[in-house]
């Protein structure tokens, strides 16, 4: 079975990489959660982030947008002591910061996923890269919103954050073509 080089031989990344990497998601808190994770893994690799997403989960109220919008500083400084995530202090407060700005954006059902959807216009965009060195690490839509979600009050949100955000979720679709997820995330995004 032919996979992206991406994801090496470690059996959790590969999982990652065969059922969630690439397949379009469309409700609006997952994009929220994995947008939360994504920010945690800026400066690391992502390997990192998804070997301590359980615990990110468990300190984090399961990525519920209005308990951890009311996280206070003495909550966040007592997870500076939780070894089993990212201890660095901006990322933690921009777990608070961005979820009170998702709530502010939350306004109606599926406006978070519309809006997310809509730097790619409703549609996951359809990549045939044949080998890794042709993925860029961002691009025009991810630049864009970068920019749009950094005016929203949100941070860790940098245009590779979002490229990687994108690829992950689903807007787009940066599998090799070789890669045997490739075609069933295409035809995914087309249903």
């Amino acid at each position: 079975m032919t996979r992206c080089g991406w994801c090496g031989q470690d059996p959790q990344y590969q999982a990652y990489h065969d059922t969630v990497w690439g397949r379009p998601e469309w409700d609006s808190r997952e994009l929220f959660r994995k947008l939360c994770l994504d920010g945690q893994q800026a400066g690391l690799s992502w390997i990192t982030i998804l070997r301590k997403q359980a615990a990110y989960e468990a300190a984090f109220y399961d990525f519920d947008p209005e308990s951890m919008a009311q996280m206070s500083d003495e909550y966040l400084s007592r997870q500076m002591e939780n070894s089993a995530i990212v201890r660095n202090r901006r990322k933690l407060e921009s777990l608070r910061g961005n979820a009170q700005a998702y709530l502010a954006l939350e306004t109606k059902p599926g406006a978070f996923s519309d809006y997310l959807w809509a730097f790619v216009e409703g549609s996951p965009v359809q990549n045939h890269w044949t080998t890794l060195a042709e993925v860029p690490t961002e691009t025009e839509a991810s630049r864009q919103m970068s920019k749009s979600l950094k005016k929203l009050g949100f941070s860790f949100v940098g245009p590779t954050i979002c490229y990687a955000f994108m690829q992950a979720v689903g807007m787009v679709n940066d599998h090799l073509v070789d890669c045997h997820c490739h075609e069933p995330c295409r035809q995914l995004g087309e249903a």
